[in-house]
């Protein structure tokens, strides 16, 4: 049976901000309290006044598993080198049966320079290559039979060395990305490996990204 509380409890999961917010001590819970009244009176069907949802609001605990706080706090505290990368550029193209030749044509010019940030993500429609805007030309030479969907330039990249054991946590991406959009960071694109984690943002918002990841490790 619905309960007060367990209504505020499935509407506040699903929220993460206001959890947050609540776990930090920096909401106002009257407020919050009377933004509930209305979905919480619709879940019991009746009626629900808002001094019984602050009480619901006050008692809330944010479920913790002990175990995984102390390993993401592990995680973090062994977080390796941040690297930025500046200067890129994303093409998206739809997937094709020669596309994986072209893109064998760019992999090879691109191993004989130094210095070039180099990904590709394929996908079941469509697949990304995100590359150092100096090799514009070659990609568009190499894909000009393909069919493009989409390019991105003035981007970064901010890539993050990961401890083996991460892979093993719960919550770590979680943990990452719930910052980044704390912080009003617009992540344009998300690569990882099994031990790298890159976010791409746009140029203007690289500094402020950046900062949140350094952050991450204190």
């Amino acid at each position: 049976m619905k309960t007060i509380s367990s209504c505020v409890e499935d509407i506040i999961a699903s929220k993460p901000f206001i959890e947050e917010a609540l776990n930090e001590q920096i909401i106002n819970f009257s407020a919050l309290a009377s933004n509930l009244q209305m979905p919480v009176s619709k879940m019991l069907r009746k009626d629900v006044k808002t001094g019984a949802i602050m009480m619901a609001l006050r008692r809330y605990n944010q479920p913790i598993n002990a175990s995984t706080s102390i390993r993401l706090k592990h995680v973090f505290n062994n977080l390796g080198d941040i690297t930025v990368r500046s200067g890129l550029s994303d093409f998206t193209f739809k997937n094709s049966k020669t596309l994986i030749n072209c893109n064998t044509k760019v992999l090879d010019s691109v191993n004989l320079k130094d210095h070039i940030f180099y990904a590709f993500t394929r996908g079941i429609y469509e697949s990304n290559i995100v590359i150092s805007s100096s090799e514009k030309i070659t990609v568009l030479n190499e894909f000009k039979d393909e069919e493009q969907i989409g390019l991105q330039e003035n981007l970064s990249a901010i890539t993050i060395s990961l401890p083996k054991e991460n892979s093993k946590v719960v919550g770590l991406y979680y943990h990452i990305f719930k910052r980044l959009a704390w912080e009003g960071v617009t992540l344009y694109e998300v690569i990882s490996t099994t031990n790298e984690f890159t976010v791409l943002v746009e140029d203007n918002l690289v500094d402020k990204a950046f900062s949140v990841i350094k952050c991450l490790k204190q």
